[in-house]
């Protein structure tokens, strides 16, 4: 019989105390399966176990808001809505407990994937570069959560020249666009419930296609087009990750995944109080 060598049974006794490729789920440390649904599908970085995904209040609802017309000519978009006023405080906005804008409703518009942009007028200026470009517009409330029905939005693949739309097409294929959490937030108010919002475009959520919300590391599975409340974040730079998903696969959709980060901020008398 062939004796095996000091350093073969050192090796092998190194690989099966590590455990090899095989990982597993420690259930304390972000495996828990919630009570809704979704489940946590990862660690995530240190201290990530504390964020949770919450759900929404009910919001005040705006079933008769309409984009009717949209232009974009002379580096000037313009828009035509009804069912909807420009620079409103949306009534509930009090009650959400969340960021609001002082400046009331306005729209987001989203230039391939990029931060939005928030305007409160229906008319405003506003430079691209020419090319072909991916463009999502849409209906938000004063706290920055979007109005989701198909007349409140409207999804382009255009190409812009010289400060203006040249033919553009619908959205036909399945995409995903990023809105919330976005910028600094400050203040207990707003940074104990961040919103986290996104617009899916040709593609209900479900049994089929999924969105992966990777927050500080930590992966949760949304199956429900609705607005969340991530708790737990902790102050400073926080990032968020958002994929299309259909079953295990990330769908093949332009500008999927898109990332982002922000930051929290408590006020110097909160730091001093510790509240």
């Amino acid at each position: 019989m062939k004796t095996l060598s000091p350093l073969f049974l050192l090796l092998a006794l190194f690989i099966y105390a590590c455990g090899g490729d095989t990982k597993e789920m420690d259930m304390d440390q972000g495996g828990v399966e919630e009570e809704n649904g979704r489940d946590l599908i990862g660690d995530g970085n240190p201290g990530s176990e504390n964020i949770t995904l919450t759900d929404f209040p009910e919001s005040t609802d705006f079933p008769n808001a309409s984009i009717d017309d949209w232009t974009y000519k002379g580096a000037t978009f313009d828009y035509k809505v009804s069912g909807y006023e420009f620079a409103q405080q949306t009534p509930d906005a009090d009650e959400i407990m969340c960021a609001n804008s002082a400046q009331g409703q306005h729209v987001h518009l989203i230039i391939d994937n990029e931060p939005y942009i928030a305007k409160y007028e229906p008319t405003f200026e506003q430079d691209m570069p020419d090319g072909q470009h991916y463009i999502l517009t849409f209906l938000s409330r004063s706290y920055h959560e979007s109005i989701k029905t198909p007349a409140a939005h409207r999804a382009v693949m255009a190409n812009v020249m010289n400060g203006g739309f040249d033919q553009p097409a619908e959205i036909t294929d399945p995409m995903l666009f990023y809105s919330r959490p976005k910028g600094n937030y400050v203040g207990k108010k707003e940074t104990e419930n961040v919103m986290l919002d996104f617009y899916p475009i040709n593609v209900e959520l479900g049994d089929e296609y999924q969105v992966q919300a990777t927050i500080n590391g930590k992966e949760f599975m949304i199956d429900e087009w609705k607005p969340y409340f991530i708790e737990g974040l902790p102050m400073g730079e926080n990032t968020v990750t958002l994929t299309l998903m259909r079953g295990d696969s990330i769908v093949d959709a332009p500008l999927n995944p898109v990332r982002r980060t922000f930051t929290l901020e408590a006020l110097p008398a909160e730091e001093a109080t510790g509240k």
